[in-house]
């Protein structure tokens, strides 16, 4: 190559230099691991994610576990990386009962989810040998990441192939795994991973291709005569749990489980480009970012997975055995709500809808417009709602204005258009114009109470409405307004309109006797019949105790049932700090026995008086002592004063206190959350029913 060049003698030695600047990581020999002879006794595990588009399920992230000896895997689907450990658990118990063996070694790498306290502590009391890949190694755990890169690009590929967005990779990975389950691979000497965990081949007959069209059959139970008998659905997967399919519909975003289905394999759903979302499905493998470098040197895990290894360092966490705390910058914080984004056919809508007139000027061009504002004119006229004179000296005449309103019924049908001529009352003046403003609008609670009334006694149930019932009102004051825009009277512009003050009295003349109060009478005479009694009403009462974090005041609830429903409810933070439970319980009672008392005034009006005193009850006995015994002593006798009303109450037996025990304590559900049992109990005894068939 050169001349004169001598030899030189160049004997082995390690260059401190040479180490520093050119020093490479070292080759991953492969076929050197020791494969597990059988279940369980070697699982592999990893998670993958953060995916950039949350589930349907609202999973961000996937876990796997993978069975060295039979490289069959479960997945799980995650909303943050802690949920783990609560997973492991899960697989643990699945896989050993129905394997009857137990884990011995668990392979991952070393995220902050493997290396937490809680998470060491659970596979030492189990005796799981865990073992951990070498800092920033994730060959060293490659079964599993090789598992992870073949599901997703499995995935992947079924989703483009049907067109279907990336919300459904949690779908997609679900039903990659469960095919990958039944493939044959090279691993178990071309037996599929079923055959090798449970020893029985997988039957392949009902599988379909992943977001094809399916439609599912609807059972006679869910619909009437003239319903569709079928579903049109998008075909998600297989249930685990029944032996049907997992189908997903669109459009009333509902998953549905079923096994009569009939498949369009060749179709799929029609979706909008914003929908679509062609851009690849990506996820940030972010395990190895939070993985430190351990002082003690690299680490490699034994050959043999039965084999033991030295202890290492793991990651510190903290003492709570929480994942170690991860920071985020100010940025992605801040930037995270994304800007809505409408679809051409919504924004296409917006454009050419239809929208009310604003001004007397843009709806005089349109005649539905201008046949509103005649039929208003001519109510006007047909009341005597006003007449025309000259402005008296010191008033000031009132502007009105057109109010323009399309009504739609409940199919968003047009029904009429509506114009209704108001006057501009934020001119008027208190004492001049206007003593008083009342509006007689009935409760809510007092309507429920006719119709759970109507329910009870069988009657009849009459809907009406009165035409411009506005302008059947009564005026006490001399109000003076000016003529409406577009109706000015040629010759008598100037003039104003005076509101006609008051009425001709009118009065009752005769009244339609019921003629079946006549033949009663004549009945009462020769027999004695018996009286109906009014429908019984039911209170509950109950209250928490210090649940406002904030304030730590109590959230009071009761409930009045007529029947079998509840027709007055109520949910309400006291206004006071109680000092015990017995305080808290007495405060709420106080404000159930005034609703009590309201109602019981509303049913005598309507002829149902409430014979005996109205029961409520109370799942508190020190309350309900408190209530009963006037005298004053060292735990209540700060409680306000106006909380003793009950106490008169109870003495004219207006209401009785009546202990009931806390699971029966229906108004429970309106002072706290519940366990699921307890709301559906509770909820079911209130009378509600879900206006949706299936719905729990």
């Amino acid at each position: 190559m050169v001349k004169g060049l001598p030899e030189i003698d160049h004997p082995d030695q390690l260059c401190e230099w040479c180490m520093k600047g050119k020093q490479h990581r070292l080759p991953f020999e492969a076929g050197h691991s020791q494969r597990a002879r059988r279940p369980l006794e070697l699982v592999h595990t990893d998670i993958a994610g953060p995916f950039e588009v949350t589930s349907l399920g609202g999973n961000r992230y996937y876990l796997t576990f993978i069975d060295d000896f039979s490289r069959y895997t479960w997945v799980y689907f995650l909303k943050e990386k802690s949920e783990a450990l609560n997973k492991l658990k899960e697989f643990k118990a699945l896989a050993e009962n129905q394997s009857r063996k137990y884990i011995k070694v668990l392979r991952s790498d070393r995220g902050g989810e493997y290396t937490s306290k809680a998470f060491e502590e659970f596979c030492k009391e189990n005796g799981i040998l865990h073992q951990l890949t070498a800092s920033y190694t994730p060959q060293q755990n490659g079964v599993a990441e090789r598992k992870n890169r073949t599901i997703m690009n499995m995935a992947r590929s079924m989703m483009k192939g049907k067109t279907l967005p990336k919300v459904y990779w949690a779908e997609a990975v679900d039903c990659a795994v469960y095919l990958l389950n039944r493939y044959p691979t090279k691993s178990v000497k071309f037996r599929t991973p079923i055959e090798a965990w449970s020893g029985s081949k997988p039957a392949v007959g009902h599988l379909k291709i992943f977001g094809c069209i399916a439609y599912a059959h609807i059972p006679e139970q869910r619909r009437k005569k003239l319903d569709d008998r079928g579903e049109k659905c998008i075909f998600v997967g297989y249930d685990s749990k029944t032996k049907a399919y997992k189908l997903y519909n669109p459009v009333t975003k509902r998953l549905i489980i079923s096994r009569d289905v009939e498949f369009d394999e060749e179709d799929c759903w029609r979706w909008s480009e914003e929908e679509k979302n062609n851009k690849e499905l990506f996820y940030n493998d972010d395990d190895n970012s939070g993985e430190e470098e351990e002082s003690s040197g690299d680490q490699t895990p034994p050959n043999s997975p039965a084999a033991t290894t030295g202890e290492g360092s793991p990651r510190g966490s903290s003492s709570t055995g929480g994942v170690p705390m991860r920071t985020r910058s100010l940025s992605d914080i801040y930037n995270v709500t994304k800007p809505i984004e409408l679809t051409e056919d919504y924004t296409l809508y917006c454009l050419l809808a239809e929208s009310d007139p604003v001004t007397f000027e843009e709806a005089a061009q349109d005649k539905k417009w201008r046949k509103a504002m005649d039929e208003e004119i001519e109510a006007i006229k047909k009341n005597d709602t006003w007449e025309l004179t000259t402005l008296p000296a010191g008033h000031k005449a009132i502007g009105v204005k057109w109010v323009y309103k399309t009504k739609t019924n409940q199919e968003g049908k047009v029904e009429k258009h509506k114009a209704r001529l108001v006057a501009k009352g934020y001119k008027q003046k208190f004492g001049v114009d206007y003593e008083e403003v009342f509006a007689p609008v009935a409760r809510i609670d007092t309507i429920r109470l006719l119709i759970a009334l109507a329910a009870q006694n069988r009657w009849k149930i009459y809907q009406m409405d009165v035409k411009s019932a506005f302008l059947n009102g009564y005026l006490e004051e001399e109000v003076y307004v000016e003529q409406p825009p577009g109706y000015e009277k040629k010759g008598e512009e100037e003039k104003s309109a005076d509101l006609w003050s008051s009425r001709g009295e009118t009065t009752l003349q005769s009244n339609k006797k019921n003629p079946c109060d006549t033949s009663k009478a004549h009945l009462g005479s020769d027999y004695s019949t018996r009286a109906r009694t009014a429908p019984r009403l039911i209170g509950y009462t109950d209250s928490d105790y210090g649940g406002d974090i904030d304030s730590r005041k109590s959230t009071s609830g009761y409930v009045f049932n007529i029947g079998s429903g509840a027709f007055s409810w109520s949910s309400k933070k006291q206004a006071v700090v109680a000092l015990s439970t017995c305080e808290a319980e007495y405060v709420a009672a106080a404000s159930c026995t005034c609703q009590a008392v309201w109602i019981r005034n509303i049913m005598k009006e309507l002829h149902n008086d409430q014979e005996g005193p109205t029961p409520i009850y109370v799942d508190n006995k020190s309350a309900i002592s408190l209530a009963k015994n006037p005298i004053s002593h060292s735990r209540s006798k700060h409680i306000d004063t106006r909380y003793h009303f009950i106490r008169e109450q109870v003495k004219a037996k207006v209401v009785e206190l009546i202990y009931c025990r806390s699971e029966d304590q229906v108004a429970d559900i309106f002072t706290k959350p519940l366990k699921t049992d307890a709301f559906k109990k509770f909820r079911d005894r209130l009378g509600m029913r879900s206006r949706f068939e299936g719905e729990y």
